[in-house]
């Protein structure tokens, strides 16, 4: 069963497999969508995709059933705001440290008395309907990225922070972070513990817990820890993968592993 409403699946218990778009395509957007993921992400941070290419993949996305949130570059008012009034589900904000940051986030993403979001839901209307606006602050998913040691640290008042629905784990810069090498599956003991700890009191302030994730088995355990959703790679890293394969195989002789022989 598609999932309609974020908050109300996670709430209620669900979880999710989350898609990750990073290529400025809606032809590999729509690929990701139509995959079967549960929910899909358009990265304006670490993707190559600026504003009016997340605009068109978000188009194209909406027209399958996954719900479609953004990671916006920067905790900046300007692009939070306009990836909402195009229509994105959510938003995903990276490097928010403080308590301070998360509130910068809620001023940007909620609307008054909650937030300082400006009105002018342009094409968020056409998707969501004309009572858009007074339902927004309840509907909409609004994650901090919690990636640093600074965060880790203040983790508990980043949760406290009315108007933000939970946090997202960026493995890569928290194990960077942490002084270890930067990776989506980190092995360190010191990131796995970190991590374990943030999902925990997360589900702990019944917060939304989500996470980058370098593979498949990582999804599982990541989801078996209490996750509520869980991020499989990039859909640039499994292209990459799936053409090196293929080509390895092609040339090594293996033509059974090769695609479509």
């Amino acid at each position: 069963m598609p999932i309609s409403d974020l908050k109300s699946h996670f709430t209620q218990g669900g979880t999710a497999i989350n898609g990750w778009c990073a290529v400025p395509s809606p032809v590999t957007a729509e690929i990701i969508g139509r995959a079967g993921f549960d929910m899909v992400t358009v990265d304006l941070q670490h993707g190559l995709i600026d504003y009016q290419m997340a605009l068109t993949m978000c188009q194209v996305l909406q027209g399958l059933p996954a719900p479609v949130i953004a990671r916006v570059p920067w905790n900046d008012p300007g692009i939070v705001m306009k990836c909402l009034d195009a229509g994105f589900a959510g938003v995903i904000c990276p490097m928010v440290n403080t308590a301070d940051d998360a509130r910068r986030l809620v001023q940007s993403a909620r609307y008054a008395p909650l937030g300082g979001r400006s009105f002018g839901p342009t094409r968020a209307n056409l998707v969501h309907g004309p009572g858009y606006a007074k339902g927004a602050n309840a509907s909409v998913l609004v994650l901090a990225m919690i990636e640093t040691r600074e965060a880790l640290q203040n983790l508990d008042a980043i949760l406290a922070v009315e108007g933000i629905d939970g946090v997202y784990v960026g493995p890569s810069d928290l194990g960077l972070s942490l002084g270890h090498e930067p990776t989506l599956e980190p092995t360190a003991p010191e990131v796995l513990a970190a991590i374990t700890d943030i999902v925990t009191r997360t589900r702990a302030a019944d917060r939304i817990a989500g996470v980058h994730t370098g593979s498949p088995g990582m999804i599982g355990r990541m989801l078996g820890q209490g996750f509520h959703f869980a991020s499989l790679l990039t859909d640039m890293r499994i292209f990459t993968s799936a053409v090196g394969s293929q080509l390895a195989a092609a040339r090594n002789g293996d033509f059974k592993a090769v695609q479509g022989y």
